[in-house]
């Protein structure tokens, strides 16, 4: 099996040797390159530019119209698959993040890697949404679905409604799969972006969220055996700040 596993970063960090894995500058566009081994997204056809607007999804349309792979995947520098470590030092996290046997293992077996789902308990998928950004983003979204893709409406509407989403935009799958994601997904950000001033700060950041959770809706409607599977942090999280801030955002409306 031919797989590349991106590792989307925007600041020098360890990268695993193992070469199932191929590091990409994000938002390289305009900059020096971080380190001369890794991929830079402002090669060939890209959306570099977009970086500070797209996050990681420049590099998923530069993979889309650049990387040959039969398997194409994307991760972070901070964030692998692996094998579950609740706790460890970061050699053993490092010791942890699966190697090339791993992902043909898994490939073998399912259509798609994915994440295992982060679960809200106390809201819903648009209601975390709502609460974090702006309520009227997915609308936006929704309507978009309703006129380019509305066979997607009940998956919508499923996701938005459940507890429980894959994040981070990281998943691994074949290249035709891959394909049909970036077909589908692109169109429908674009049109959203085209509705702000990328000048507004609110634009920041912003199109990576909400395509976090059109990759659900996306999955929903495909009949994909899908393998879910653990993430490695590499770096610490202060599980207690982001969950008083999630509250925070809750029930005061703080975002």
């Amino acid at each position: 099996m031919n797989i590349k596993v991106m590792v989307a970063a925007h600041k020098p960090y360890w990268m695993p040797e193992d070469d199932v894995y191929l590091p990409v500058q994000v938002g390289a566009a305009g900059k020096e390159s971080l380190d001369p081994g890794w991929q830079r997204d402002d090669e060939g056809e890209n959306i570099s530019r977009l970086n500070p607007y797209y996050c990681e999804l420049t590099a998923l349309y530069w993979a889309w119209k650049n990387l040959e792979a039969d398997y194409i995947g994307l991760c972070h520098y901070r964030r692998y698959f692996g094998h579950r470590i609740l706790h460890g030092s970061l050699e053993k996290k490092r010791a942890s993040i699966l190697a090339r046997a791993d992902y043909e293992r898994l490939l073998a077996e399912a259509d798609i890697i994915v994440p295992k789902k982060r679960n809200y308990y106390v809201e819903t998928v648009y209601g975390q949404y709502a609460h974090a950004h702006r309520a009227s983003d997915l609308e936006d979204i929704k309507g978009i679905i309703g006129s380019r893709c509305p066979e997607y409406l009940p998956a919508w509407d499923k996701v938005m409604n459940s507890r429980r989403v894959h994040i981070l935009n990281m998943f691994v799958m074949s290249r035709e799969k891959f394909c049909a994601y970036c077909e589908w997904l692109f169109p429908i950000i674009d049109e959203f972006a085209s509705h702000f001033d990328l000048d507004d700060p609110y634009a920041s950041r912003l199109f990576g969220f909400p395509a976090e959770r059109l990759f659900n809706v996306w999955l929903e409607g495909q009949s994909l055996c899908v393998k879910e599977v653990p993430i490695v942090m590499l770096e610490p999280v202060n599980w207690l700040k982001k969950g008083s801030a999630f509250l925070k955002r809750k029930f005061i409306g703080k975002k």
